[in-house]
């Protein structure tokens, strides 16, 4: 049979192949012993939120340890940072979790030392549910005793792509990131080193490529790299201070800019319509939060927009750059791009990538004897 196959792969790959079902089973059954599942990107039961988030970067295979409905549980806050940090950090850690603990969310962490650990620890003592991303060491963390009881008590799941039986390096621990920003609905990042460590790699892949929000502390010493995440699109930690405000953290529609919100930049002051102390709808006396207001509201922010990203494209620009003016992130320029394109707002230049106002190109095409600007956005000549 192996003979009939040699056209299409190598006879002896083939035989080595098929030699490993024995250690393959053997390897499952010791897996078992300890608890230990295993789940293929093929499976129902694979996580669907890492499917959403991370498309073909999904990991093939995933690992775990203990309660499996804790992974992609909606709600959960992933809580990063480096392994050497100063004590007041690791209590801000443990009372950013004991408050999730609180409000019943799930904190998503890399189980390493220093702020992963301490996120870990503060959530479960404050009777709350932890997921631990492992970039190895699977099996030997599943069978300490700690752990142990908590995986027991069904409070804590520990979750791996990599072989249960891999040990740690630094590779794995770069790549396994983008699963614990893809397991929560929201990131906090505690701290981090600037262009080192995967902490801050983390975090700007997913600012980059990714969906997840990321936020950085914003109380204590401001750190550099806190700062240029904010510059490459994460938001301040709003520092909530009980359930409802924590969240209202992890909300998508409390996420959207509020007149009343901090730190907003002069753009994104721009970009937020002002709303009465007692709002209605333009068209009557409906509340706000009626469905008419709704789409009112959305027309204001269409319009808004479609007045200035124009005025940021004073020369032809690439999307990364339209986001760091308006300090939103990546992909919500590009989405906004795109729709401007459709319009014919803007026109999207290939070779290199750039965005172009529909008016400069008109100019570039026909320019006037005098001059004078024309701009077909403007309404008139």
């Amino acid at each position: 049979m192996l003979d009939e196959c040699s056209a299409v792969a190598d006879r002896a790959r083939l035989a080595a192949l098929l030699g490993r079902g024995f250690t393959l089973s053997h390897a499952a059954r010791r897996w078992q012993a300890r608890a230990i599942w295993v789940v293929s990107r093929a499976d129902d039961t694979y996580p669907r939120i890492l499917k959403g988030r991370l498309k073909n970067d999904a990991p093939a295979l995933l690992y775990g340890c203990g309660n499996r409905n804790l992974v992609g549980a909606g709600g959960a806050l992933a809580i990063v940072g480096s392994r050497d940090v100063n004590e007041s950090l690791l209590h801000y850690t443990r009372d950013v979790s004991a408050l999730a603990a609180e409000a019943g969310r799930t904190v998503v962490s890399g189980a390493a030392r220093g702020v992963d650990r301490a996120a870990m620890d503060g959530v479960v003592k404050a009777g709350g549910n932890a997921v631990g991303v492992l970039a190895g060491g699977l099996e030997r963390m599943s069978t300490n005793r700690t752990h142990r009881n908590l995986l027991l008590e069904e409070r804590l799941v520990l979750v791996s792509p990599y072989d249960p039986g891999a040990r740690f390096n630094v590779g794995h621990a770069m790549q396994r990131n983008k699963v614990i920003h893809a397991l929560a609905d929201a990131a906090l990042v505690v701290n981090a080193v600037v262009n080192k460590g995967g902490t801050w790699t983390g975090a700007v892949e997913q600012l980059k490529k990714y969906s997840t929000p990321i936020y950085v502390r914003s109380t204590g010493d401001s750190l550099d790299a806190l700062q240029a995440l904010q510059r490459q699109g994460a938001k301040p930690w709003p520092n909530p201070v009980d359930v409802d405000g924590f969240r209202d953290a992890l909300d998508p529609k409390a996420r959207a800019p509020r007149p009343t919100q901090p730190n907003l930049s002069p753009v994104e002051e721009a970009m937020v319509p002002e709303v009465s102390k007692e709002p209605v709808s333009p068209g009557g006396n409906a509340p706000l939060g009626s469905e008419e207001t709704t789409e009112d509201y959305a027309e204001v922010l269409h319009q808004t927009i479609r007045s200035l990203i124009p005025r940021v494209l004073s020369k032809p620009k690439k999307a990364v750059d339209v986001s760091e003016e308006l300090n939103v992130t990546r992909r919500q320029a590009e989405e906004w791009l795109k729709i401007l394109v459709a319009e014919g707002v803007l026109e999207k230049r290939i070779r290199p990538v750039r965005y172009v106002r529909a008016d400069q190109l008109f100019q570039e095409k026909f320019p006037t004897e005098t001059g004078a600007e024309i701009n077909p956005l403007a309404g008139g000549t």
